[in-house]
Parts: structure tokens; C-alpha cells; sequence
């Protein structure tokens, strides 16, 4: 798996800005902005793009629930037209419009505004797409600000279409709470699937070596934190989300808010036991290297003990004594031969049955 990109890096003339300009403050990833809209109750669904700012006026208190999906933020004077449309305040649309800070959660007079990383697993190219999601909740509308267009959001489109009744008739703050939950569940669904090549890699350390497998550990321990960077912001937002008494969030949808908490807390307890499996496996790589340079040290040891008394043998010999017993005997050197092997035999056995060898 691969990030398709890093973090976003924010840019020098954006140093200063006020925190209440409207202004872009990423970089643009699609060409225009597209809007698209589902606008639905119980027995009706009207789902339609928006091709001119003037059509947004009639939605402004929808009677059924709307969910406006907007992808594209680098339009400044329709993001204006939006905030001034949907009572957005020039904060919160000025944070919609930075997709660099972190997840939050506001509680406004106006609406609810939530912002999140989207994690996009391409099954094809094995990348992993970030982007920001922002959401902007009112009684009966949720707007949803996205980057560029791509979202992991049509199984919830899917739903809606079937009519399926309890995302028909919740609400808007049950809509955003399906938005979420899909996140947060392709959190896991990513970091299930690093967790296969974790574990790939260490099954296979155990049964054989390769010097290349501290490189996949590497990279997947790149991988992890770049995941760890998007989801533990992620949970602090979700704690805050949990923790705010919002009358935009009715008592009857709390309980499955409750369950973004139990999903978030699964990912990151993923994540910490996948980091801690990276850990062991480093470990385990030091492990066999201190384990096998052990070995190559024992194999250079016995040879150089078994090498000390023949040297010794030689050394004597090879002295310029004319006074040497075995100097001028015919079998002086086949008995020097004879004695050296049967030495080292004699200290090969022993290392043997000492199990040195």
C-alpha cells in the first residue's frame, strides 16, 4: 500500500491570514466544483446536480432531509455564496477551506460543523487516497465539503436509493452519523489490510531469513504512521463529538453515535497492536542477524583453536635449531602431517560432544 500523497503543507502567503477570510488554502485537486444533491423522506427521493449558485436559495430550510455534497473548495465566490446561503459562519467555512488542519468538531447557532481525513483504498493501484471531508449539519440539512470528487460515501447513496427506512426517516444528523461511521470503517478495512502483509511477513520470518526483510518492515512502519497520523486526530474528534450537547443531534440517534466510538476505539487499538507487531518483528530481524553472527563467530573460533597447536607445531619446526631431534628423520614430516590431523580430529570431536559445533 502506498500514500498516494503526504501531508499538506501549508504555504507561506497563507502565514497571517485572518481566521475569517474565505480563502482556499489547499491545493486544488479537480477542475470545477461539482454539486450534487439528495433530498428525500420516507416515500420520495429526488436526487439531482446543481448546475447554477441561484439553485441552492430554495434549500435553505428544506422540509425533507438534504444532503448537499459539494467536491471542490477552490471556488471562493461560491464557497461565499454557500456560507451566506446556509448561515455558515466565515470561521467555519474559512476551516472548511484549509484542509490542513486537524479533525474537528464545532457546535454553532446556525449548525454543527464536523471535519475528518477520508481514507480511500484503490483496489487497483494499491493506493491510498487522503481527503478532507467536512461536514456542516443543520435540522433537516447536511452539507458535506470534500476536495475533489471521490468518496468512499456510495454504499450510504446505495441505501438511500433502496429506501431503506431507517436512513430515510432519522434525519440529518442520522445521515452524517452513516458518513462517519463508513470512514471510520474504512479506517479498518485499511488497516486490515496492512495487517495481512504484517503478518505475512512475519510468518515468513519464521520459517526462513531474508536481509530484505527489514525493508518491508520499514515500509510498513512508514505506512502505519501515516495511518496513526490521520486517525488519532480522528478519535480526539470523535471523544469531542461524543462529550457536546448539540440539539442538533437528536436523543434518539445517540445510541448509534455511541457506536463512531466503539469503531474508532477498534482502529486505533488495530493500529497501536500492529505497531507493537512491526516492533517485534524489528526485533526478531536483530534477533536472527545476532543469532547468525553467533554461529559465523563459533565456525571462525573453532577453526582458530583448532589452528593454535598445529601453528604451534609448526612454529617450533620452523625454528633454525641445528640441534632437532625429528630435523633428519625420513619420516619426520609424514609424522608432523600424522599428528597435526589427528589433533584437530580429536578437538573436532570434543567441540561435538560439547555441542559447540
Amino acid at each position: 500500500m502506498i500514500f498516494s500523497s503526504s501531508a499538506p503543507i501549508k504555504k507561506k502567503e497563507d502565514i497571517g491570514l485572518s481566521p475569517y477570510e474565505i480563502k482556499f488554502r489547499g491545493q486544488r485537486k479537480s477542475d470545477k466544483v461539482k454539486m450534487t444533491v439528495f433530498d428525500f423522506d420516507e416515500n420520495r427521493l429526488s436526487e439531482y446536480k446543481i448546475e447554477n449558485e441561484n439553485q441552492l436559495e430554495p434549500m435553505k430550510n428544506p422540509q425533507t432531509t438534504t444532503w448537499l455534497n459539494i467536491d471542490g473548495l477552490h471556488n471562493e465566490d461560491l464557497m461565499k455564496k454557500v456560507a451566506a446561503t446556509f448561515s455558515i459562519p466565515s470561521d467555519v467555512m474559512s476551516d472548511i477551506l484549509d484542509p490542513q488542519l486537524r479533525p474537528t468538531v464545532e457546535d454553532f447557532d446556525t449548525g454543527l460543523y464536523v471535519s475528518i481525513r477520508m481514507l480511500e483504498f484503490n483496489e487497483k493501484s494499491g493506493k491510498i487516497y487522503v481527503d478532507n471531508l467536512s461536514l456542516f449539519l443543520t435540522e433537516t440539512l447536511l452539507i458535506s465539503f470534500q476536495e475533489k470528487p471521490g468518496d468512499v460515501f456510495d454504499p450510504v447513496r446505495e441505501r438511500i436509493r433502496k429506501n431503506r427506512a431507517k436512513i430515510r426517516t432519522s434525519g440529518s444528523d442520522y445521515l452524517a452519523f452513516a458518513l462517519l461511521d463508513v470512514i471510520i470503517d474504512n479506517y479498518i478495512y485499511i488497516l486490515g489490510r496492512i495487517g495481512d502483509k504484517i503478518e505475512e511477513v512475519e510468518e515468513k520470518m519464521i520459517t526462513s531469513f531474508d536481509k530484505e526483510f527489514l525493508q518491508k518492515i520499514n515500509v510498513l512502519k512508514s505506512e502505519l504512521n501515516k495511518l496513526r497520523r490521520e486517525i488519532k486526530p480522528a478519535k480526539e474528534m470523535i471523544l469531542n463529538l461524543m462529550k457536546l450537547d448539540t440539539d442538533f443531534i437528536h436523543e434518539s440517534n445517540h445510541t448509534h453515535y455511541k457506536e463512531l466510538q466503539d469503531n474508532i476505539n477498534q482502529a486505533t487499538e488495530q493500529l497501536d497492536y500492529y505497531r507493537e507487531v512491526l516492533y517485534d518483528e524489528v526485533d526478531m530481524y536483530h534477533s536472527f542477524m545476532s543469532t547468525k553472527l553467533n554461529d559465523i563467530m563459533a565456525v571462525l573460533t573453532a577453526f582458530s583453536v583448532i589452528f593454535i597447536p598445529l601453528t604451534f607445531i609448526v612454529g617450533v619446526y620452523g625454528t633454525n635449531f641445528s640441534n632437532i631431534p625429528e630435523l633428519h628423520w625420513q619420516y619426520g614430516y609424514l609424522a608432523m602431517w600424522i599428528v597435526m590431523i589427528i589433533m584437530a580430529i580429536i578437538m573436532l570431536i570434543y567441540f561435538k560432544r560439547k555441542n559447540w559445533w
